[in-house]
């Protein structure tokens, strides 16, 4: 099930980002292994209560004219409305009420979108109040009052953006058929493979980088079997900025990978294996989603004997974080290998949802830790008392242990590989989650 999306939209200096790494805070998990998924930090799995949504942040983009501010945070909001669940619309009760806040705000009325307005920089409540009244011109509902640098009536904002997400029973119920996120740099083909797949045009696409209209949900029959492709669009401007490009891609990859099972990351073979796919792909990896690597063009190569093992050997140098990634050498153009992504998107799907029994589980484990002894530190040797599967998608294991501090990043992923050897897991990430216990337990 997919977590709901939260996103921050208003004018520039109105504090969109001291909100968000107030409500970030910790939670952003600092992952030394996956590449660029720390420096861009747009977006943040944050938990409240009992819920947990992914919170985006469109600001970072300041523009200095008062013209251009207008029409980015148009922008802005547009991407918000597309992609989010609840947008939360940041005004500053200094400033006062704004033509460009009235602006964005007919936008987001008209969305339908659930608007949660929240006046920024209201250090004292009796202090401000009177201007805080001011925003209710705006026509979007109750203004909620807050100091996101003091952190004062975060809660209260927070208990107003989780009314709107939808009920747990209802989420569950959503159909079951596999939902596969087609993700990539802009121009690799992403939509020409949507389109081989389903057989039709119906994804507009041209040579032009980002002329694809937004996040587009297919349906496809292979053999009888549905699936759902959701293919992570480019964006409607083509003259933007490519810094901006690709941090709005970002914004619309995290949010496909976000509802989707597994994660076809298609990379383009007259390019190469880049930073920026480590990048996309370092999203997928994060949020432990079945992964396949599919190398787009390839019939456009000049080929001999060696170059597939060339070819592979450099994305798993650059995708080192993700070693049980498939890969695939696909066209889209040709269809050449489309069948075999059907048949790997089913494996990866079942090793994504596979349960392994405690008992044989414990086996492997305790073969694993005879064949090399765990690490010790100051004469105190690591224990592993047991281990058992807890969830799937991903596949995630709670190993009890004497003494964490003793259970070395090294010797998790060196389970990791014997759990691997023995159940295979191709195509899925797994996840490991350590407890203490002590002896006398």
């Amino acid at each position: 099930m997919s977590k709901p999306v939260v996103a921050i939209v208003g004018r520039p200096n109105v504090g969109k980002s001291t909100l968000f790494n107030a409500l970030a805070g910790e939670n952003i998990s600092i992952i030394k292994d996956t590449p660029g998924v720390t420096r861009d930090r747009i977006y943040a799995d944050v938990t409240w209560l009992d819920h947990a949504f992914t919170l985006i942040d469109t600001g970072g983009i300041e523009p200095d004219s008062s013209d251009i501010i207008l029409s980015q945070m148009r922008e802005q909001a547009q991407i918000a409305i597309d992609t989010a669940d609840v947008i939360i619309f940041l005004v500053d009760v200094r400033q006062g009420l704004q033509d460009a806040d009235s602006k964005v705000a007919d936008m987001l009325r008209r969305s339908h979108k659930p608007v949660i307005l929240v006046v920024n920089k209201v250090d004292s409540f009796q202090k401000f109040m009177a201007d805080v009244y001011e925003f209710y011109n705006l026509g979007i509902g109750d203004p909620v009052p807050v100091s996101a640098s003091s952190r004062l009536g975060i809660g209260d904002m927070l208990d107003e953006v989780v009314k709107h997400f939808p009920e747990k029973a209802e989420a569950q119920d959503e159909d079951d058929r596999p939902k596969v996120a087609i993700v990539g740099k802009p121009n690799v083909g992403k939509s020409s493979i949507v389109n081989k797949l389903s057989g039709n045009n119906r994804v507009i696409v041209s040579d032009i980088a980002g002329t694809t209209r937004d996040a587009i949900d297919t349906d496809i029959r292979w053999n009888g079997k549905e699936y759902i492709f959701i293919d992570t669009a480019g964006l409607r401007r083509k003259n933007k900025i490519k810094e901006e490009l690709e941090r709005y891609s970002i914004i619309r990859t995290v949010t496909a990978v976000e509802r989707a099972d597994v994660v076809v990351v298609v990379i383009d073979a007259k390019e190469g294996v880049t930073e920026q796919d480590a990048k996309i792909a370092g999203i997928a990896h994060e949020r432990g989603k079945g992964i396949i690597i599919a190398v787009n063009k390839w019939d456009a190569i000049e080929k001999n004997d060696k170059t597939i093992y060339e070819f592979t050997r450099k994305v798993r140098e650059t995708l080192s974080f993700m070693p049980y990634a498939e890969i695939l050498f696909i066209s889209a153009v040709s269809g050449q290998r489309l069948p075999k992504l059907f048949e790997t998107i089913d494996m990866v799907i079942e090793n994504q949802t596979l349960r392994v029994q405690t008992g044989v589980l414990n086996e492997i484990v305790t073969e694993a830790v005879a064949m090399q002894q765990p690490p010790s530190d100051k004469g105190k040797r690591l224990k592993i008392f047991y281990v058992t599967q807890v969830a799937v998608k991903p596949p995630t294991f709670v190993i009890f242990v004497n003494d964490k501090e003793l259970m070395h990043f090294s010797y998790v992923r060196y389970l990791e590989n014997k759990i691997r050897e023995s159940f295979g897991f191709k195509g899925t990430s797994l996840k490991f989650i350590i407890r203490e216990r002590k002896e006398s337990d």
